[in-house]
């Protein structure tokens, strides 16, 4: 009697969401609530893009809440009139490559730190892990000298260059905490078969990282893609500038701001993200709940 009681219990205590009132206001208002949230920023950004100057500004005839006259007049502008492609192409170089700098040098320090157990290696990992809490309001300051002391001020590379010193610390974080959870066991049979510790984690320790480098790379991308203080420091020029400046910057004239093309520029320039994320989401939630198991 005692063990039915036991194995009954989990069950009981989701009895609440038997009766649909309970259900609802527990279940489907929350979710409703949390969706509201998330998704009305898109929509309003979504509904300004197609909005003329007409209806943005007269709020006595138009609803501010949907679109009466749809145009593509603040698309046809941000894309044909503005350098917006070439921003959008400035921060997908930059994103991309600052990615793929950022994962090669923080699986090589996730690798070093939680595989090899050297001494301070705890340490060491608590230091990454702090790096990456120092605000780039305070780094900017110093990588500024050194960018205009190495002559790459207004280019792709003083971004390509300095977004690392947010990502790597970041990266490696993350992938130290996918690395501990893979079995020793693999990598000691590996040694004893005579393999090296290049062949170990390029055979071994990568594949079965798979999710955790995608979730590595997704957060890294993202953090590029949507970087502001270094790209409005380093960038001058405005066909070097990426999407998160150029928008700001280009489209609003002193006390005047274009918001159909300001909108607009921002949902085309969230698309990417959201695209990438809905790829990989399977990837994702896999680096989220855990790696091998022993």
């Amino acid at each position: 009697m005692a063990r039915k009681t036991k194995d009954a219990a989990p069950a009981d205590g989701m009895d609440y969401l038997v009766s649909i009132p309970r259900r609802v206001v527990t279940v489907y208002v929350p979710l409703l609530v949390f969706l509201f949230v998330l998704l009305f920023p898109f929509y309003w950004m979504g509904i300004t893009a197609f909005k003329s100057n007409e209806e943005l500004y007269d709020y006595q005839n138009f609803s501010p809440f949907w679109v009466v006259q749809p145009t593509l007049a603040n698309i046809e502008k941000l894309l044909f009139r503005t350098p917006y492609p070439e921003w959008l192409w400035n921060t997908m170089l930059v994103s991309v490559v600052s990615t793929f700098i950022s994962l090669f040098c923080a699986v090589c320090a996730a690798y070093a730190i939680e595989r090899l157990r050297f001494s301070g290696a705890r340490f060491v990992g608590l230091a990454i892990f702090l790096a990456y809490l120092v605000p780039p309001s305070i780094l900017f300051i110093p990588l500024a000298s050194m960018v205009y002391a190495y002559g790459l001020f207004d280019t792709k590379w003083a971004l390509i260059l300095t977004y690392p010193t947010f990502l790597i610390p970041f990266c490696t974080w993350l992938l130290m905490g996918y690395f501990r959870s893979i079995p020793y066991e693999l990598e000691e049979c590996a040694l004893m078969d005579g393999a090296t510790r290049l062949q170990i984690l390029v055979k071994i320790l990568l594949p079965l990282s798979v999710p955790g480098l995608i979730s590595a790379g997704i957060f890294a991308f993202t953090l590029s893609w949507n970087e502001f203080i270094y790209a409005l420091t380093f960038i001058q020029s405005s066909e070097q500038k990426t999407v998160p400046v150029g928008v700001i910057t280009e489209l609003v004239e002193g006390d005047v701001y274009h918001w159909g093309s300001l909108m607009a520029g921002a949902l085309l320039g969230s698309l990417p993200v959201a695209i990438l994320y809905s790829f990989f989401v399977e990837h994702y939630v896999a680096s989220m709940t855990g790696a091998v198991k022993e």
